[in-house]
């Protein structure tokens, strides 16, 4: 894998979300929208748009991490379901949605993107976010 200096968030990344830190492989990151449990796991490797782009063990590490990841959200917060997602439409980094869903969310049961615009934390429900998610991905490291 390049070096992480390498590697540079989109700057519509960086502006619709918080830092959780990093794990093996990505840069982690909390969308600013409180409406749902939503972290995107974004490979530190420059140039990517696709997964089949990465190299094997890089590949295989992603889906690792995506699925502790997924596993560690749905735990700590009871959803109903969990949302993987590699659209890339409006961002062309790669980059992976971890969306914990909820029977009767604002968008159950279709897709979360264009159904509201988005509901940026508070103070303590952004420091209560990332409490609970910054051990995850620590525990990804």
């Amino acid at each position: 894998m390049p070096a992480v200096t390498d590697f540079q968030l989109h700057e519509r990344l960086a502006a619709d979300t918080v830092s959780l830190g990093r794990t093996r492989l990505c840069e982690a990151r909390l969308m600013n929208d409180c409406t749902w449990p939503w972290v995107i796991l974004v490979p530190a490797v420059p140039g990517i748009r696709e997964i089949y782009e990465l190299e094997v063990t890089d590949q295989q590490r992603l889906l690792a991490e995506s699925s502790a990841l997924s596993e560690e959200m749905m735990a700590r917060f009871g959803g109903d379901k969990m949302n993987v997602a590699a659209l890339g439409n409006m961002v062309p980094q790669l980059h992976l949605h971890h969306i914990v869903r909820f029977e009767g969310d604002p968008a159950w049961p279709g897709p979360v993107w264009g159904k509201q615009s988005p509901v940026p934390y508070d103070e303590p429900g952004l420091t209560s976010a990332l409490d609970k998610l910054s051990l995850i991905i620590a525990s990804l490291a």
